[in-house]
């Protein structure tokens, strides 16, 4: 019992936390219900029902904000998630001690590398009057490219700066299940004549199995929220990458920021909210039908 009271007491923070920003700010989501304004407040501005959700689907911006997040956040998942595995168990071959540490310090270093700094390396790069980038294509005989005019050069240059910031991280929970797999088991395939692939593919690609679903089920979870300050440092507010770059996050923060648009800034948060909780539940019951231990719940 006085473990238990320890235990509750060591949840205080983490409790106090979740009360205070995650379900004290509930009731704001009133606002994508009304025409608010300050005078009135969140509930004496006038109802005005689905209007604004309305407002979202004729504009047409819905689409193109669910279409960038979700292709996004899928993109980083998939590939996220090859990378980090490969990653894991190269690792995990390699049988020089100070070569390992090394590598891991290496790749784990741009994930504490803060986004404006990569929006600025990211810029002196890519810029076109004084870009590295182009001054390299200008000294070969070539034309500077526009890429900050040039949409769809975008996608592919988020996808590559997001897997260099997070792929060590990533790693690391992968390594660390391989080295949580019962050694006899490979010592075993060894023996029977398996070769490095063929103890990969069979036991540990099995092994981890769990780890990868967990994961999966996780960044589902986050399918609709961008990586606010990685597109915002990379693009910040430049209308002519809007097609293939605004994602939910940075179009509230604009509406806010630019025109003090609460209500339909609020009713694309609590559209993005359940459209994820949507999906992370679908996916929970598609895993649960193929296997209850692999489930979240």
């Amino acid at each position: 019992m006085i473990q238990n009271r320890m235990l509750l007491f060591m949840c205080l923070p983490a409790i106090a936390f979740f009360l205070l920003f995650s379900y004290a700010p509930l009731p704001g989501i009133w606002i994508a219900f009304t025409n608010f304004n300050y005078n009135d407040g969140i509930f004496g501005s006038p109802f005005v029902g689905l209007k604004n959700f309305e407002f979202l689907l004729k504009s047409g911006q819905l689409w193109l904000l669910t279409r960038n997040t979700i292709l996004y956040n899928v993109a980083f998942i998939v590939l996220g998630n090859i990378l980090q595995i490969a990653i894991a168990i190269m690792l995990n071959e390699v049988r020089l001690k100070y070569f390992k540490k090394i590598s891991q310090g290496v790749m784990f270093l741009p994930y504490f590398i803060s986004v404006v700094l990569v929006g600025v390396i990211a810029f002196n790069l890519l810029n076109y009057d004084t870009g590295a980038l182009n001054a390299l294509i200008v000294q070969t005989g070539g034309d500077p490219v526009k890429i900050y005019s040039t949409a769809g050069a975008w996608p592919l240059i988020i996808i590559l700066v997001q897997l260099w910031q997070s792929t060590g991280y990533g790693s690391i929970v992968y390594f660390a299940a391989i080295m949580g797999i019962d050694k006899g088991l490979i010592e075993a395939a060894s023996i029977d004549g398996a070769s490095a692939w063929q103890r990969i593919r069979h036991v540990i690609l099995p092994s981890l199995k769990p780890t990868f679903i967990i994961l999966l089920l996780f960044s589902l979870g986050g399918i609709m929220n961008g990586n606010f300050g990685l597109f915002w440092n990379l693009v910040g507010n430049n209308a002519a990458l809007f097609a293939t770059t605004d994602i939910i996050e940075t179009a509230v923060y604009r509406m806010v920021m630019s025109q003090n648009n609460f209500t339909t800034s609020t009713a694309v948060g609590l559209y993005q909210s359940l459209f994820g909780f949507a999906i992370v539940m679908t996916a929970n019951w598609i895993v649960r039908r193929m296997n209850k231990d692999y489930a979240l719940f």
